[in-house]
Parts: structure tokens; C-alpha cells; sequence
């Protein structure tokens, strides 16, 4: 008799972003990738096409005001969509009626609805079911077995809408048996990052760019080894590209490493990503959809490691010096309504620092209607003096010749120093002088 042989088949995880899809030959690029893994099994996380997300936030926007604006505005989304799919000589009519589909599944119950949070992540989330759509019909196209799977059957939230918190136990139960059924059917699982759903059946968000910790919610509950999230940069690099002249790739660097940058605005992952798969020691490698071939950064905990600066500046960051006004001492009282009325208003804290009356912080930038309703809910016990439109230099493993040449022409307004830790707000002199502030 032949003794049985048990093979063990190891699931993966790949996460891609809007830009890694945001058009014919992407999408393309994207199949390519897959078409090198066939025969392993792999859910494919995959975000919003391009740059649907502020589109699906500027139809937001007309709907609040003016419902048949939103519905006109969110036709336009919709053509956007269809264009890619007649480019792609995908069935139009079949694809066109799952997209109406999610529609009036989202809006349907909207008609009397008043909460705008709630009302936003019906809308928005459109993006994600859209652009999974398209792409499961391009890899049945291209004779890749795909199923398409509604990652809101899996995934369920609270009801902070825009920020929904991830029932983790009931989640992961959820993935695992879901997972495991269709891969009895497919190699690939092409699912949405970004959305889940309440218990009450309504469609909720992770917060902004989320996909990245939707993909580690599936990384955790199956166990994997390796989750690999596919960018548009050659891996994790020293600083922003955009603003620096040939920053350093880093080959490695630990969860505590990443998990310290993305607290301080690096825009490479998702702040929440690391948390899950650190828990259960999940390699995470970041790599380059352009360039295959090369590996990209591998986030792990090898220890051991030195780091070269690391800069992160973060635009937009609005400084408040808040004061008590009959010269109190800012007591754990005073920033207790402080900080609630930061969570009620959804104020995003950089940095802050407190003196014998006063308490400074930067915050992330809000619309000044926000702002001001965070202000006066403060109270009459407070002043504040505000500065907006501040960049937020972060250094890590700093070293001070590099912080003289990024605050050279620059006024220094705050500044916050750790053990291997510099973070500067600071505002241009040169724009200071045209707004005759000094």
C-alpha cells in the first residue's frame, strides 16, 4: 500500500494600489504579475482605480447638497469606468449592470438618511467594488482562474463610520472559511481593500489609503508568511523621491522602524498595517510593480540594524497654542476636555508639548469649518493662537548638519526632540514675508 502524501499548499497575500491600476497598461502590468504565480493560491487585494477615490469624494460632495447633482456627478464615475472596460473588450453590458447594481445597493437606503459619515462611506466604497470588478473580468480574459469576493462578507466593523474599527476575532473566523471555500475553485481571490461592513449591514471604511490594512487583516487571519504590497517606488526609501535627490533604498528594516515612521506621516503604508502582522511575526516586503525583479524592502525583525537619517515631512500641519485664560496650570483636567473634544471632532495629533498655562500641539490639516467647531467646543476657558499651512519635518537617527540644511530659509515655530528623534514645525521666511508676518 503507498503511504499517503499530504501536500501542503501556503496561501498568499498581495496588496495593489490605485496607481498600480490606474490605467490599461497597469492593469495589464498587473496581470502579467499574477500570470508569473499561477498555480499558487493568493488573495489580491486591490484599492480603487487611480484617482477614483477623490472623485467618488467630489460626488460626495454634490450629494449632501443636491441628490440628483451627486447621482449626475456619479454617472460620470461610472462612464470613467466603462471606458476602461470597452478599452479592455470586456462584456460592457454584464459589467455596466454590476456597477448600477452597487449602486443602488449602497444608495438604495440613503433616501432618508441624515448622517453624512454614514452617507460618505456608501459612496466612496464604490470605487473598490468598481475597479475589482473590472480587473476579475480581465484575468477570466486573460484564462487566469479568479473568483470575486465581497470583502464585506468578512470583514465587519463598528459603526465609526470612516475609520471603522475591525471586529478581529469574528473577522479572521470569517476569512478563514471563506478563503479556504474558494480557493477549492480558484488560484486567485480578488477581493476589495479599504470597506467593510456593520452588523446593521451598512458599508463602512479604514480610513484613508486603508487597502494596506485590509491586506494585513488577511495576512493574520490565514497565517501566511509573507505579505507583499506592490508600489510605484522601488521599495521603502530614506525619504520622499519627489522632494529629495537619490534617497536610499532600505533592504530591511524592523516593525518597530516602520511602525515609527508611518506614526509620523511616512505615506508608503498604512499606519495600522504593522500592528497585525507583527503580532504574528508576518514578513511584510514592499516591491516594485515596475520593476519585478528587484525585491524591494523586507519589514521583519532581523534586529540588529542601523538606520541612515530617515526624513518624513508631512504638508498642511496646522499649529495651536492653547492657554488657559484665567492662568491656571494646564492640569490632567484641562487636557482631558482637550483630548475629547479632539476625538469628537476627529483632530489628528502630530505633536504636542505642554508649558505651566499653556498646551501646544500640531494637528493634521482640517477644513476650517472643523476647525472652528473644535475651537469653540472648547469653551470659553481657553485662547488660542492658530498657524496653519506649516510643514512638519520629521528626522529619525538625525543628524544635525542635516537639520541645519532643511530648516535653512525656514522659521523653526516648534520643536520636539527624542532620543533619536528631531520633529520641527516650521514655516518658509520667504512666505512670511509676502503674508507681512515678520
Amino acid at each position: 500500500m503507498r503511504p499517503f502524501i499530504f501536500i501542503f499548499m501556503s496561501y498568499k497575500v498581495f496588496k495593489f494600489g490605485g496607481s498600480s491600476i490606474k490605467d490599461i497598461s497597469r492593469i495589464k502590468n498587473l496581470c502579467a504579475i499574477l500570470k508569473n504565480c499561477k498555480g499558487e493560491k493568493i488573495v489580491v487585494v486591490i484599492s480603487a482605480m487611480g484617482k477614483m477615490t477623490n472623485a467618488l469624494e467630489a460626488v460626495f460632495s454634490h450629494y449632501v447638497k443636491d441628490r440628483e447633482g451627486g447621482l449626475d456627478a456619479l454617472d460620470k464615475v461610472v462612464d470613467e469606468h466603462m471606458e476602461i472596460v470597452k478599452a479592455l473588450e470586456l462584456e460592457e453590458a454584464v459589467i455596466e449592470r454590476k456597477l448600477q447594481s452597487f449602486i443602488f445597493d449602497n444608495l438604495s437606503m440613503l433616501e432618508t438618511e441624515k448622517n453624512k459619515e454614514l452617507i460618505y462611506d456608501q459612496i466612496i466604497s464604490l470605487g473598490e467594488l468598481f475597479s475589482t470588478t473590472i480587473i476579475k473580468a480581465y484575468l477570466e480574459k486573460m484564462e487566469l482562474s479568479a473568483s470575486w469576493m465581497d470583502v464585506r462578507n468578512v470583514i465587519l466593523t463598528d459603526d465609526t463610520f470612516r475609520d471603522g474599527k475591525v471586529e478581529m476575532s469574528i473577522t479572521k473566523n470569517k476569512i478563514s472559511k471563506k478563503v479556504n471555500s474558494y480557493f477549492k475553485k480558484s488560484d486567485f481571490i480578488i477581493t476589495q481593500g479599504f470597506i467593510g461592513k456593520t452588523d446593521k449591514g451598512f458599508t463602512t471604511t479604514l480610513g484613508r489609503e486603508g487597502s494596506d490594512y485590509t491586506a494585513a487583516i488577511f495576512a493574520y487571519a490565514l497565517d501566511i508568511e509573507e505579505l507583499t504590497i506592490w508600489k510605484d517606488v522601488p521599495g521603502i526609501l530614506t525619504a520622499d523621491p519627489r522632494r529629495f535627490d537619490n534617497p536610499i533604498l532600505l533592504d530591511k528594516i524592523s516593525y518597530r522602524e516602520a511602525i515609527e515612521m508611518t506614526y509620523y506621516g511616512a505615506k508608503v503604508i498604512h499606519p495600522k498595517t504593522i500592528q497585525p502582522i507583527q503580532n504574528k511575526n508576518i514578513r511584510l516586503q514592499v516591491r516594485s510593480f515596475l520593476d519585478t525583479e528587484k525585491t524591494g524592502t523586507l519589514i521583519a525583525d532581523p534586529g540588529g540594524l542601523t538606520y541612515p537619517p530617515i526624513v518624513v515631512i508631512q504638508e498642511g500641519v496646522i499649529l495651536l497654542q492653547i492657554t488657559s485664560n484665567d492662568f491656571s496650570f494646564v492640569t490632567t483636567e484641562h487636557l482631558s476636555v482637550i483630548f475629547s473634544k479632539m476625538n469628537q471632532f476627529r483632530t489628528k495629533l502630530c505633536l504636542m508639548r505642554n508649558s505651566a498655562i499653556s498646551f501646544t500641539l500640531c494637528i493634521n490639516e482640517v477644513e476650517d469649518k472643523q476647525l472652528d467647531a473644535f475651537m469653540k467646543a472648547l469653551g470659553q476657558g481657553f485662547s488660542i493662537e492658530v498657524h496653519k499651512e506649516l510643514e512638519l519635518i520629521t528626522i529619525r537617527h538625525y543628524q544635525q548638519s542635516l537639520v541645519d540644511k532643511l530648516t535653512t530659509d525656514k522659521l523653526v515655530m516648534f520643536e520636539e526632540t527624542l532620543k533619536d528623534t528631531i520633529q520641527m514645525a516650521v514655516k518658509s521666511i520667504e512666505t512670511l514675508k509676502e503674508k507681512k508676518e515678520i
